[in-house]
C-alpha cells in the first residue's frame, strides 16, 4: 500500500464532499492537493463556479493536510477561515493545493490555493484561504 493509499485509508469519509465530485490527487506529511470537475450544479446564476465550492474546496484540502500530521484517534475540525476569492471561476476542472502553516497539538493553520484549470493543465489561481483547525480526541466537541 502506499502512502497516498494510507492517508487516504485513514481519513474519515465525507459524504458531502463526495456529492460535489471532490477526489484528493495527491498526499504527503503536512500538504494535500484535491481536483474536482465542474458542472451545472456547481455554478451560481451566472454560470461560475458558486463560491461556496471554491470555499469547501479550500477546507476540505486543509483538514486533510492538517490530518496527515495528527496522531492515531485524533482528528481535526475547522474552527475558522478566511476566503480571498480573486477571480471568477468558469473551467472544466478546480484544483487545490493546501500546506501546512503552522502544525500544533491543540490548533493547526493551513493555507489552501485553489485554481481554475483549463483542458491544457493551465492553472489560474481563483482563491486563497487560511484556515485554523482545532486537533480533537475521538469524540465530537
Amino acid at each position: 500500500m502506499s502512502r497516498m493509499d494510507e492517508l487516504l485509508a485513514a481519513l474519515p469519509p465525507a459524504p458531502f464532499v463526495d456529492d460535489l465530485g471532490l477526489r484528493f490527487t495527491e498526499l504527503g506529511e503536512g500538504w494535500a492537493e484535491s481536483a474536482l470537475t465542474t458542472t451545472p450544479r456547481l455554478t451560481q446564476a451566472q454560470g461560475l463556479v458558486h463560491a461556496g465550492v471554491l470555499a469547501t474546496i479550500a477546507d476540505h484540502t486543509a483538514g486533510a493536510a492538517a490530518a496527515t500530521l495528527v496522531d492515531e484517534g485524533r482528528y481535526v475540525v475547522t474552527t475558522e477561515f478566511k476566503i480571498n476569492l480573486l477571480r471568477p471561476v468558469i473551467a472544466p476542472r478546480v484544483h487545490c493545493r493546501a500546506e501546512v502553516v503552522k502544525p500544533g497539538r491543540r490548533i493547526t493553520v493551513v493555507e489552501s490555493r485553489v485554481s481554475a484549470e483549463s483542458d491544457d493543465g493551465e492553472r489560474a489561481l481563483a482563491a486563497i484561504a487560511l484556515l485554523t483547525l482545532a486537533v480533537v480526541g475521538d469524540h465530537a466537541v
